[in-house]
């Protein structure tokens, strides 16, 4: 059975209630619970994880080498600063979804870049709560597809 860890950074923690005009008012403990049932639904093991300590999101990248096939990153800020992350990436076996709750293409020209994008293979951005599904889907059909 595939395995896929969810990983999110700083600040997500916070969910529903840290300006919710932008990230909703869906918490992350809902976020999970979303997650797991769509683990189920389409046959995959989930691991939740989040954490507002980069060292932190760089150890759990590590430990899913060989351990999960996937990775949904939202890394929050450290997206547009962390070359760490993206080094741990690009030392890890497992595909990695980037995922942004609002587009942040549409928002401060500093969150335009992004140290994940080009070791990711793919974005999604925009959708909300909604985008963890999106992600698990994408990055199960690109499993399973190679594309």
């Amino acid at each position: 059975m595939r395995s896929f860890l969810i990983l999110n950074g700083p600040n997500l923690n916070l969910l529903g209630t840290r300006q919710p005009e932008i990230y909703g008012h869906t918490t992350l403990p809902d976020v999970e619970a979303m997650c797991a049932a769509h683990a189920d639904k389409i046959g995959v093991m989930v691991c939740c994880v989040q954490s507002n300590h980069e060292g932190a999101l760089v150890d759990e990248i590590h430990k899913a080498r060989g351990t999960h096939d996937g990775i949904v990153l939202n890394a929050g800020a450290y997206t547009h600063t962390s070359i760490a992350l993206l080094d741990a990436i690009k030392g890890c076996d497992a595909k990695i979804i980037e995922l942004h709750l609002s587009n942040i293409h549409a928002r401060e020209s500093f969150r335009h870049k992004s140290y994940i994008s080009p070791v990711a293979i793919g974005l999604i951005c925009g959708f909300g709560a909604h985008g963890y599904i999106l992600a698990m889907d994408a990055l199960n059909n690109h499993l399973e597809t190679g594309s």
